[in-house]
């Protein structure tokens, strides 16, 4: 720590400069001055490995560019806490974030990298006007506030994306190759995403997440059967199945969770023969391929002989391993005791579960229409038109949840094309049915519905209607001693958050070099904060920035007559007060914070205060001192 603090990083994570510093950690060799990567050394310490030739295997179209652009590109966003609109603030862990879930992605980086348990989202299925992106890539926040009317407009804007344009698979790319991006990022690693698609862009989603999680770490296809009943009004095929494209963070590590067993199938375990080791069902001994120690003549209890498997097949055991089980009393030969030798399989030694298979039904999942109708049991419309149409039921997300998380690891599940909002649903239900604790983080972009309601505006007001009317619904059941499990109260909260501009204003170094404009971006150095920006407002940019989640418990201390917030036990203190004092930060310093947060105006340019509370702090242990 030197004689002045540091200044807070306002910036999301600086995604680029994080790998250069991976690649040197592994290639230390590589190194130029300024942290820097020499290439050629690169090629040098790789050796063969690299291809220096111009043909190779890949993708590209027009627009990859410009997405690692966009990556690079970091955010000066924030989140801003909407306590109003919020179920249970203080206490949830669930967030719903309404916003551009790329800069929401960005903003995420730091507090949530390598955090998140399962990813799913169900994109825009590119078939013609059903998503919109920013026409200028490189200013997406700008173009977000246009959008949603917090600046003025300056003819950025979002657009549709229609099957006439010239560069329409191109553009679906360009929009989900920087989100995919990010989003690995925050998977654990043994961490796994599903993404929703049907035959327009299943193709290029697998190559697009081939490249950005590696081919190696494909799972499976899965395909989901939608509807329940064809449709004889198709031109050609009735589509009834959309796809779940499935990867894993580590798939040579990673192994989905053992679906439960259903009653059919437990029924089908008999104990005709009141065997001690419970109930069992019998298999066939007989195979067709061939087996040089399979063919022999077996004796029945009842004293019949039978020569030897049927004509063109073979015990799929040796003689002596055939003796071993009859005697073990694994050889079932029918109730009468003369019935063609079977293998007992008892129900106490296969597995507790299922695995999981590549087709999932309507009748275990759910269809689109029960999609529609969950919809419309938690959300009241006014207008048919708003009722969206490609909603997912909860029960899919739930069969993800099952293969994807256990009940009580407190898996954080993340949905950044949220929708109506079923995997806030999905998550409640499931937590609900196994006792778990689960929780989620929704991002949705508020899109204006077509016919604005009194309630209803937009997509993202949906999403949170939704996911409080499930709350709800599930906890006035457990009121009624339905649901509630060991007495717990399940958190069927949440927090909601919306993207917008960062609280403080940054120093701008393209201001003209004009005396009135240089004074008037003074004046901004010195009173930095937006008008209109709550304590609060700051406090979650800092904590978001400064890499705590945005659940992190927030306590309120009252120092020398100003409030100082503890966060996350005291390892951080924040303190927004805008006259700091001698006393006021010796009684910070003796709460031996491990970080310290002031404004940079509560010192009111009083270089000695500044250095004076340096060197308190460093005396007390603090690691880090930052001013904003």
């Amino acid at each position: 720590m030197t004689d002045q603090p540091e200044h807070l990083d306002l910036k999301s994570e600086d995604i680029a400069g994080d790998k250069v510093q991976e690649l040197l950690q592994v290639f230390p060799e590589v190194g130029n001055e300024g942290r820097t990567v020499d290439f050629d050394r690169l090629k040098l310490a790789l050796g063969e490995a690299v291809d220096v030739g111009k043909e190779r295997y890949g993708m590209n179209w027009p627009g990859k560019a410009e997405c690692f652009r966009t990556i690079q590109l970091p955010s000066l966003g924030t989140l801003l806490p909407c306590p109003e609109e919020s179920v249970n603030f203080d206490t949830t862990q669930n967030l719903i974030i309404e916003g551009d879930n790329l800069e929401v992605l960005k903003l995420l980086q730091k507090s949530y990298l390598g955090k998140v348990k399962m990813i799913y989202i169900d994109p825009p299925y590119n078939t013609g006007n059903d998503f919109i992106y920013p026409d200028n890539y490189a200013e997406s926040l700008q173009t977000y506030l246009e959008y949603t009317g917090q600046v003025d407009a300056e003819g950025k804007k979002f657009s549709t994306n229609t099957d006439a344009d010239g560069r329409f698979h191109s553009k679906w790319m360009t929009m989900m190759y920087p989100r995919l991006y990010l989003a690995r990022n925050l998977l654990r690693e043994d961490g796994v995403i599903f993404v929703s698609c049907d035959d327009n862009e299943v193709h290029n989603l697998r190559a697009l997440m081939n490249e950005i999680l590696g081919e190696e770490n494909f799972v499976a296809t899965v395909i989901w059967q939608k509807v329940f009943s064809p449709k004889n009004s198709a031109r050609h095929f009735s589509a009834d199945h959309d796809y779940v494209v499935v990867y894993a963070g580590h798939a040579d590590t990673w192994r989905p969770e053992l679906l439960p067993r259903t009653g059919d199938m437990e029924a089908r375990y008999e104990n005709p023969d009141h065997d001690p080791r419970g109930p069992w069902m019998s298999d066939n001994l007989t195979a067709r391929n061939y087996y040089g120690a399979g063919i022999y003549a077996v004796t029945c209890p009842s004293g019949r002989v039978i020569q030897g498997p049927p004509t063109g097949s073979y015990w799929r055991v040796s003689k002596a391993k055939f003796q071993e089980l009859d005697g073990d009393g694994r050889i079932w030969w029918g109730r009468d005791g003369n019935g063609m030798a079977r293998l007992k399989r008892f129900l106490s030694e296969v597995k507790q579960g299922l695995v999981p298979q590549t087709l999932w039904t309507y009748s275990e999942v759910g269809h689109t229409q029960d999609a529609k109708k969950q919809l419309l049991e938690h959300v009241a419309f006014e207008s048919t038109e708003n009722v969206l149409d490609t909603v997912k039921p909860s029960g899919l997300i739930r069969r993800m949840l099952q293969i994807a998380t256990k009940s009580d690891e407190g898996a954080l599940v993340l949905d950044f094309f949220a929708g109506s909002g079923p995997t806030g649903q999905a998550v409640f239900e499931q937590n609900q049915a196994d006792g778990g604790n689960r929780r989620f983080i929704l991002v949705q972009l508020p899109e204006p519905l077509p016919q604005p309601e009194k309630q209803l505006k937009t997509i993202a007001d949906i999403t949170k209607e939704r996911v409080r009317s499930v709350g709800k619904k599930l906890s006035d059941k457990d009121a009624g001693g339905l649901g509630l499990k060991g007495g717990q109260e399940p958190d069927r909260g949440f927090r909601v958050f919306s993207l917008a501009e960062s609280n403080f204003r940054p120093w701008n170094v393209d201001v003209a070099h004009e005396a009135g404009a240089l004074e008037a971006q003074l004046e901004l150095h010195i009173d930095h904060i937006r008008l209109g920006r709550a304590p609060e407002d700051l406090l979650f940019e800092i904590l978001l920035k400064s890499g705590f989640q945005l659940d992190t418990p927030i306590e309120t201390l009252e120092l020398a007559g100003t409030p100082v917030y503890s966060v996350a036990g005291g390892a951080l203190l924040v303190c927004l007060g805008r006259e700091l004092t001698l006393d006021l930060i010796r009684l910070i310093a003796q709460r031996k914070p491990e970080r310290v947060v002031c404004l940079d105006e509560g010192f009111a340019g009083n270089d000695q205060l500044k250095a004076n509370a340096v060197q308190i702090f460093k005396t007390q242990g603090v690691t880090t001192f930052r001013t904003v």
